[in-house]
């Protein structure tokens, strides 16, 4: 089942459609009926007075999408079942949104294209209002569609691209999307129509949710049949695969569905024996009924009860669709790489703000231990300038040093407390170099974690490039597997052309029967038109006999035979006479 943010999607388009003075808010008039044709579509009971109730304590106007919001997840999101048409909710989302944003008039793709786009648009963006597509999700997109139409990919074109966006800060909306396709800034030189068929193609993909389709014919090379159920006659089919289910139409053209073959967990799919002049057989069992289907070869038949039995193990596991989840494992793994960016960045930032702590102490300590050397030659320079004074003084005092000795030992003593002092000084300065030391220590360190990250970010690229590779060898098998549907398509066209002349003589044989039809109805109306003329004639001749009766008397030789009586007599002709006339007139009518 679609999840609810699918859902909104559509929803959010309509919403914004209403709002026509771009404020964020819509009258409830027109709420209203947004939401009766929301029910409709979904299936769901309308309630008409919900929407009054529910806002009647809100008398302010229009409302926002935040107070619309409560109203559309009770009455309407809330009751949603299974059985409804995604499409129809689609189409009737983009009626109301695209005339006020879309001039076709410039566009190089049909309105129903450009409706494709936006729904492939939908599936892809992301779940963030307003929506826009990032441009990992533009250029798969891309890529989907260049391998649709069996064109090479323009790796740098797109890299530009990028790039601009990148300059712009920005990601497409729908519009900008559809414009970039319309316009044909990637698709230049692919015919409209070869687009048209390339943008159905992803678009049966993704948002149709249709894994896998082919057309089924009696008589043409390569396709398959299917076996009836009452009359077990083989029949002309054009199947499509999905994930809980597998339809069958008459034509690719989709108009009339024939059936519907409804996968479970309790299904399984077998290959099955040649029988009955059919090869490549293979059934689906289903609790009800089984179904059987003849492949034009082992390959085809192989690829179905691949695809079938990977569908039956997806629902037994309670997956979804491989594109969607190919989605999702896409949105987690940006999410991840975008969590990695973030947390190297934050580890980057504390890096360099530990940088700059350690360059600041380092500074400090650079500035201290400058101050300390300055103080350093301060004292040098007043203990020398002491010591001078100290030597003039001892000259001038030599002569009376037996009187000052005792005054000369107590400076001794000062002069001892004052290299001690100095010691002490000079120990300060050592601890300081080392504290010195230390702090350069560690700023190595830091460089040396910072080259392990570079190394750890050079390991990701690698990583990057190498699936980038393996994303390469999967569009070569891609191009090939085009080509192969590429002859198909050809040996098919030429079996049409010999069906077309076989029955253009066929046309050619009925149109000489027709006119010889006509020329025998032309004699047939010439010979109706005298035998009427010849009854006249008798009738008349009979009237005039009937009235000379009494006068005139055709004599006649007499037979054996009893003569006929008539109402006017003896008749005139004998029984064989009758009988001959009656046997040629008989002749002249058939």
């Amino acid at each position: 089942m679609l999840s609810r943010d699918e859902i909104l999607k559509p929803i959010w388009y309509a919403f914004t459609a209403l709002d026509v003075d771009r404020n964020g808010k819509v009258s409830k008039s027109q709420l209203k009926v947004l939401s009766h044709n929301l029910c409709t579509i979904l299936k769901i009971p309308h309630n008409t007075s919900a929407l009054e109730e529910h806002f009647k304590d809100d008398d302010e106007g229009p409302v926002s999408t935040q107070g619309y919001m409560p109203y559309l997840n009770m009455f309407i999101l809330d009751k949603i079942q299974a059985n409804f048409d995604f499409n129809e909710l689609n189409k009737m989302c983009w009626t109301l949104s695209a005339p006020k944003r879309i001039s076709s008039k410039h566009l190089l793709i049909s309105g129903a294209d450009t409706f494709k786009v936006w729904c492939i648009f939908n599936f892809l963006s992301e779940d963030k209002y307003p929506l826009h597509i990032v441009t990992e999700e533009l250029e798969y997109f891309l890529r989907r569609l260049f391998a649709a139409v069996g064109c090479s990919w323009n790796e740098d074109r797109f890299e530009d691209y990028k790039m601009q966006l990148s300059v712009k800060k920005k990601n497409l909306n729908a519009w900008e999307l559809i414009e970039l396709i319309g316009l044909g800034h990637f698709t230049k030189g692919i015919n409209t129509q070869t687009l048209s068929m390339g943008i159905n193609v992803v678009f049966q993909e993704l948002v149709m949710d249709v894994i896998k389709q082919v057309g089924v014919c009696v008589k043409a090379n390569g396709y398959m049949m299917k076996k009836g159920h009452k009359r077990k006659n083989w029949t002309e089919r054009w199947f499509e695969l999905h994930l809980n289910y597998m339809s069958y139409y008459v034509s690719e053209d989709l108009i009339e569905q024939k059936g519907c073959i409804s996968l479970d967990r309790n299904c399984c799919v077998e290959s099955l024996p040649d029988k009955d002049g059919k090869k490549n057989l293979f059934i689906i069992k289903c609790v009800e009924k089984s179904f059987e289907i003849s492949a034009s070869d082992k390959k085809t038949k192989q690829e179905w009860i691949q695809a079938i039995q990977d569908c039956i193990v997806r629902i037994r596991q309670g997956l979804s669709s491989p594109h969607r989840e190919s989605r999702q494992k896409r949105r987690e793994m940006r999410n991840r790489l975008k969590a990695e960016q973030e947390m190297m960045e934050n580890r980057m930032r504390k890096l360099q703000l530990a940088n700059e702590r350690k360059q600041a102490q380092l500074e400090a300590m650079t500035k201290n231990l400058q101050e300390a050397s300055m103080r350093g030659d301060l004292e040098e320079q007043r203990r020398l300038q002491t010591q001078n004074e100290l030597l003039d003084q001892y000259r001038r005092d030599l002569e009376q040093e037996k009187m000052a000795r005792m005054q000369m030992e107590e400076k001794v003593v000062e002069k001892a407390s004052e290299v001690e002092q100095y010691w002490q000084r000079t120990q300060e300065l050592e601890e300081m170099y080392s504290q010195l030391k230390k702090a350069l220590d560690d700023e190595r360190q830091a460089k040396e974690d910072e080259e392990a990250l570079r190394i750890l970010q050079a390991r990701l690229l690698q990583e990057e490039a190498n699936k980038r590779l393996e994303l390469e060898k999967i569009h070569q098998q891609q191009q090939e597997i085009l080509s192969q549907s590429q002859k198909e398509k050809e040996e098919l066209e030429r079996e049409r052309r010999e069906k077309e002349s076989a029955l253009q003589a066929a046309q050619e044989q009925l149109e000489s029967l027709r006119r010889q039809r006509e020329g025998a109805q032309e004699e047939y109306m010439a010979i109706t038109k005298k035998l009427e003329r010849a009854a006249n004639k008798t009738k008349n001749w009979k009237h005039r006999v009937s009235k000379q009766e009494g006068l005139l008397r055709i004599i006649s030789p007499g037979t054996k035979s009893p003569a006929k009586i008539t109402n006017w007599g003896p008749a005139a002709f004998t029984e064989t006479e009758l009988n001959e006339l009656e046997r040629i007139w008989q002749e002249n009518n058939n």
